[in-house]
């Protein structure tokens, strides 16, 4: 009886076992393309901006702009960190072109803490500088179980604010439930992540500075 060979027979076990790990990272690599190709061409209906734009959603720029773009966002999420500065940057190149309007995706455990935060520095008139620092300073409180509290506290203090009206502020329920009804106008978009972004009603996902700036540019011109 021939001997079998178990060094060629481990061999080929683990080449076959790598094949099958490869096809499925381009499996998912692959899927990942189409879903965000067909969220890219999906488009919504402006004439009617809810759940896009409310009211009392915090915006830059002129009202009357040729361009509305609006960005559901998480300020725990690090994505949206990194996406933040390269918006900041349209936002400058494009200059009194673009209205921009920022809503909530709440995903993680400090999300809405974080978002109360930015909108009792809001009352001060220190929103966005709010969630610069929030954005700045991710890595020292970014998923992290405890509360981040006291560290949203500090950040206030490093900003300025009248510290005894904050804390008041900070544990106002209305900011928890203009959260949790951003929320739902996500989840009625079937929204899937952060950042996402509509211009003119157009949703591209995850930051795509160069089809960003396309879209910007085919309707200024």
């Amino acid at each position: 009886m021939p001997q079998i060979n178990h060094d060629f027979s481990d061999r080929t076990s683990k080449e076959l076992k790598i094949l099958m790990i490869l096809g499925s990272i381009v499996f998912s690599l692959m899927l990942v393309v189409v879903l965000r190709f067909n969220q890219t061409n999906k488009t919504v209906n402006l004439t009617d901006p809810a759940p896009l734009i409310r009211e009392d959603s915090r915006s830059l720029g002129p009202m009357d702009s040729p361009v509305k773009l609006v960005e559901f966002l998480d300020p725990e999420c690090v994505a949206c960190g990194a996406a933040y500065s390269s918006m900041r940057v349209i936002l400058e190149d494009f200059e009194g072109q673009i209205h921009y309007v920022v809503r909530y995706f709440p995903n993680h455990a400090n999300s809405i803490m974080a978002i109360a935060a930015t909108e009792a520095a809001g009352e001060q008139g220190m929103y966005w500088e709010m969630l610069d620092l929030l954005f700045d300073r991710q890595s020292e409180w970014v998923e992290r179980t405890t509360p981040q509290t006291d560290r949203f506290i500090t950040y206030a203090q490093e900003l300025g604010l009248d510290m005894k009206q904050f804390i008041i502020d900070l544990d106002n329920p209305a900011y928890v439930e203009l959260a949790e009804r951003d929320l739902q106008d996500a989840q009625s978009l079937s929204l899937r992540g952060t950042p996402t972004f509509f211009i003119n009603g157009e949703l591209v996902y995850g930051m795509q500075d160069n089809v960003i700036r396309n879209l910007i540019e085919e309707i200024l011109h």
